[in-house]
């Protein structure tokens, strides 16, 4: 310590930048974020692009110094221009949103290709993110794939699931299940949620593994407790059918439950219909009109139907012959025909007034997104 201050006092930017590095971890010294951002502008204003980058983070984060977004990635382009990887992709992410600087994607594909060409793993996938989806950049599904591949094959979970995503789909690359399949397994391995429940789905379809409904409850399982809403409904669905586990309504309840919450419309309308049943919960008409209105408000043509069914019927609910007529015109215009017939019988016993009105609710209905 005391040699890393003499040298910072003596002006030598690599030992101010150690010696900020200190004050930030708090070692041989007290942590204090004020004298480590100010022994690392010491040495930013020598051209230290590890302190420059540090610097930007302080401000970033509003560590030591007021948080300043410009300040920020004024700092991280300092060190960005002279090729210092991580604080290229910083500031390719800050471009991308918007943060410190105008919003610009082509600014932003252009900083995460520097940070890329040298090897930044996170770099490289979200280069090839953004040529999966065309920002910045002109969308090409093979070039997502080289560079999504460059990311993988240094071990990055992101990068694996995504190579295994465009193999699964046949995207920039000849369709391929096995394949798929083995880089889901790499990035599952490390404990990716979204590559769990994904290498859950090929063994529970058998898609590049031979069907195994144990095997697929086993990663739907590890993907849900980590809290992944579409993990939980598979896994709800496999305890409803006893696919791979026993057959445990209770269980499939608890499970859907936890994916409706998180607003999964279809775990939403399975929880509606074991309610309405009383299957692994206790039969209650008002919680399962709740649940389908839920569904039904994202836009589920499956939920509108049944909520119809249940305001037709005052299930739960008032009976309301305009709210019914509403929601099977909802489900009816997404194809189901089941909804264009209760429709038209329960218009039969309305008005015209009635009528009209249910059709206008229909026409100004906009459908919300999930919680």
């Amino acid at each position: 310590m005391k040699w890393f201050r003499k040298a910072a006092e003596q002006g030598e930017a690599d030992g101010q930048f150690k010696l900020g590095y200190l004050y930030h971890e708090g070692e041989a010294v007290p942590q204090d974020y004020a004298e480590a951002a100010r022994w690392y502008r010491e040495a930013a204003d020598q051209g230290h692009a590890i302190a420059q980058f540090r610097l930007g983070g302080k401000y970033r984060e509003g560590q030591g110094v007021p948080q300043d977004g410009a300040e920020a990635a004024r700092w991280y382009r300092k060190a960005a221009e002279q090729g210092h990887a991580p604080a290229q992709f910083i500031l390719s992410a800050l471009y991308g949103r918007g943060q410190g600087v105008p919003q610009d994607d082509a600014e932003a594909a252009r900083w995460y290709r520097k940070a890329a060409n040298q090897g930044n793993a996170v770099a490289q996938c979200g280069l090839g993110f953004v040529y999966y989806i065309g920002r910045g950049v002109p969308q090409d599904y093979s070039e997502a794939a080289r560079w999504y591949r460059k990311a993988a094959d240094q071990g990055l979970a992101s990068a694996q699931f995504s190579l295994g995503q465009v193999y699964r789909k046949g995207q920039g690359v000849p369709q391929d299940y096995a394949e798929a399949v083995g880089w889901y397994r790499k990035a599952a391995d490390q404990g990716d949620a979204d590559a769990q429940c994904n290498l859950g789905y090929m063994y529970d379809k058998g898609k590049g593994v031979s069907q195994d409904y144990a095997e697929a409850a086993r990663w739907y399982r590890r993907a849900a407790e980590e809290g992944r809403t579409s993990a939980q409904y598979k896994l709800g669905g496999m305890f409803y059918e006893g696919h791979g586990v026993p057959q445990d309504c209770a269980e499939a309840a608890r499970w859907y439950r936890m994916a409706a919450d998180q607003g999964h419309a279809d775990a939403q309308v399975c929880l509606a219909y074991m309610c309405h049943e009383g299957r692994g919960v206790p039969q209650d008409y008002a919680e399962a009109a709740r649940w389908y209105r839920e569904a039904a408000d994202q836009g589920s043509a499956n939920a509108q139907y049944n909520l119809g069914v249940m305001c037709g019927e005052g299930q739960g609910i008032p009976q309301d012959y305009v709210q019914a007529h509403m929601w099977f015109n909802l489900a009816g215009a997404s194809g189901d025909l089941d909804g264009i017939k209760n429709r038209d019988g329960v218009a039969r016993k309305m008005t015209p007034d009635e009528i009209a009105g249910a059709r206008r609710r229909a026409q100004e209905w906009e459908p919300k997104t999930g919680r």
